[in-house]
């Protein structure tokens, strides 16, 4: 049976990940690509055969056929789209993160819920080969009692598209915690399952583009949505915390901008019996307790693939996978404590 969908948001992660992936499952049908900028939903429905192009998102939910919606705006359209879909009944993925903060997300997840429909979310590391080879690893007792995790998330002089939507707070819910943080703290809690969060304290730092004009970088990302004249940069470049947990405690520093030119992207897992460092979206070396090193070669699939795919067979049954909201939310409520360490500059307790 076809699955009809609708895309509603045509900029980079659709460009780059969801179309693509859909695009391939002979199953799939793309019913609508819906963007505010009808040229950017256009391009994408030549590219991958969407069939019809749409800026109201509205036409798509009025649409019986369709039983399922991508959710791939901004952060802060997350949650309209999201509930506006739910109450319509349709089955929606939501790109990460969930949406600006945690008390909107949880309504997010008791309105799918509510409606008995189910709310994904695009935490793809969660189908990253390596991520899941880690977490069978620990569930196997293969590293022992793990008791720490470290991650960097540190680039040279990379904060997004300066002055718009990522650097304004209102609309993106904060800088490089939510944009790439959430990545990293997710397959963290992920690999770790299960783990009762108890304490955290942050500081987060915006020092790189206090003067837009004056800041200077190799390359921009969504460089297309640079406003340095007459926009806003209210968001952090830096941050730094610790976390503990009833399993292990998790210390970090991610960095959008900073001026070291060496990017650190990586995730320790230090245990009594072997330890993990996790190239970030690459493969892993394992060092055993008996000083032996093991970094094993194997093909890493698409996860925006796997990830959709599985998504969308859930939808047929109901099945509440690894990416369902439920699953999720801790990691929201995560990054809402850390934000409020930083704001009040003491610990949070859970």
């Amino acid at each position: 049976m076809q699955k009809i969908i609708a895309v509603i948001g045509c900029g980079r992660i659709a460009s780059g990940a969801h179309f693509p992936a859909l695009s391939k499952m002979e199953d799939v049908t793309i019913k609508y690509a819906c963007d505010l900028i009808p040229e950017k939903a256009q391009k994408l429905a030549d590219q991958y055969g969407a069939q019809q192009v749409i800026t109201d998102y509205h036409i798509a939910l009025n649409d019986p056929e369709v039983q399922t919606v991508f959710v791939l705006t901004p952060n802060y359209a997350h949650y309209v789209v999201t509930m506006d879909a739910l109450r319509a009944g349709k089955n929606v993925f939501c790109e990460k993160p969930i949406t600006v903060n945690y008390k909107l997300s949880k309504e997010m997840a008791d309105e799918a819920n509510k409606q008995g429909k189910l709310l994904n979310i695009g935490v793809c590391n969660r189908f990253h080969e390596s991520v899941c080879r880690i977490a069978k690893m620990n569930a196997e007792g293969k590293l022992g009692n793990i008791y720490h995790v470290y991650c960097s998330f540190r680039a040279h002089r990379s904060i997004p598209g300066l002055g718009g939507s990522f650097t304004n707070k209102k609309e993106s819910g904060g800088g490089v915690l939510i944009d790439w943080g959430i990545h990293y703290l997710d397959l963290i809690l992920f690999i770790l399952g299960g783990v009762q969060l108890k304490t955290v304290s942050a500081d987060t730092y915006s020092e790189m583009a206090k003067d837009m004009k004056a800041y200077k970088c190799k390359s921009m990302w969504a460089e297309d949505t640079r406003n340095v004249e007459n926009g806003v940069n209210d968001v952090e470049d830096f941050v730094t915390g610790y976390i503990r947990t009833d399993k292990a405690s998790i210390s970090f520093n991610g960095a959008w901008a900073q001026n070291i030119g060496k990017a650190d992207t990586y995730i320790d897992f230090l245990g009594d019996k072997g330890g993990v460092r996790l190239d970030y979206c690459g493969h892993f070396t394992f060092y055993g307790s008996d000083l032996s090193e093991d970094r094993p070669d194997y093909e890493i699939p698409n996860m925006y693939y796997a990830e959709d795919s599985d998504f969308l067979d859930a939808c047929e049954t109901g099945r509440k996978n690894k990416s369902h909201i439920d699953h999720i939310l801790e990691s929201a409520k995560l990054l809402d404590a850390i934000y409020q360490s930083a704001d009040e500059h003491k610990e949070i307790q859970f």
